[in-house]
């Protein structure tokens, strides 16, 4: 049976219902809290600090780590286990690539920044959430960027191509499967930082799906911008 219409009733294009806010993380150098769907991320910034060990240090920039975790029952099936595992520390590095392109790191030498993502409630597009969250931390917290950075996972599922695919979709069994896409854009010049594929698609389904990226990416963006201008209007 073909996935003609959305478990939850989007239309295909149709991100869930979003939110930020910014400080949440009072005692942090920068924060902020993206919701979509019932994905919840929680970011705070800690730095710049002396990079240890010192053969780490670049003299000529600064280094940028983050640091990806799901709270236990935080999603769908088992309890997620506590610590840094596996997973946690792949999706850490992807948060780092996706990031680092908007950071201007030289202004940092021989430091480090750190991004801590806690999740405490997930739906899928944990990653994309994450990056999203970490990307108007870092804003909040005042370091020089070229821009933000909106992440969403993108999905195949059966034959459709979805945009901010949930749990059920990626869960997906039917005719054709499921196809996860999670994907970082970079909204005033359309760079893609982040593009990864767990599953199968043409090359032009592949072209569809990174221009739908790029086209919910902005409703994302005005999402994050909006949650900083409120912020700078607090302390105004």
């Amino acid at each position: 049976m073909s996935y003609t219409k959305r478990f939850d009733g989007r239309q295909f294009e149709e991100l869930r219902k979003m939110e930020a806010k910014v400080g949440v993380v009072p005692s942090a150098q920068g924060s902020a809290m993206f919701k979509i769907g019932n994905t919840v991320a929680i970011a705070a910034i800690r730095g710049p600090r002396e990079v240890r060990p010192r053969f780490m240090q670049d003299p000529t920039q600064g280094l940028l780590r983050c640091h990806y975790n799901m709270m236990p029952f935080s999603g769908h099936g088992d309890r997620v286990r506590p610590g840094g595992g596996r997973r946690s520390k792949e999706i850490s590095m992807i948060m780092e690539k996706a990031l680092r392109p908007v950071i201007n790191l030289s202004d940092f030498p021989n430091a480090m920044i750190e991004v801590h993502v806690e999740l405490p409630q997930t739906d899928a597009g944990t990653r994309c959430a994450g990056i999203t969250a970490a990307a108007i931390a870092l804003a909040h917290a005042g370091y020089e960027m070229k821009d933000l950075v909106a992440s969403v996972a993108l999905g195949k599922v059966g034959n459709q191509i979805v945009a901010d695919v949930n749990y059920d979709e990626e869960a997906y069994e039917g005719e054709g499967g499921s196809t996860d896409i999670p994907l970082a854009i970079v909204p005033s010049t359309g760079e893609v930082t982040l593009l990864q594929l767990d599953g199968e698609v043409t090359q032009e389904e592949l072209k569809k799906i990174i221009e739908l990226g790029t086209k919910v990416a902005g409703d994302i963006f005005k999402v994050q911008q909006q949650a900083l201008k409120e912020s700078f209007k607090e302390t105004a």
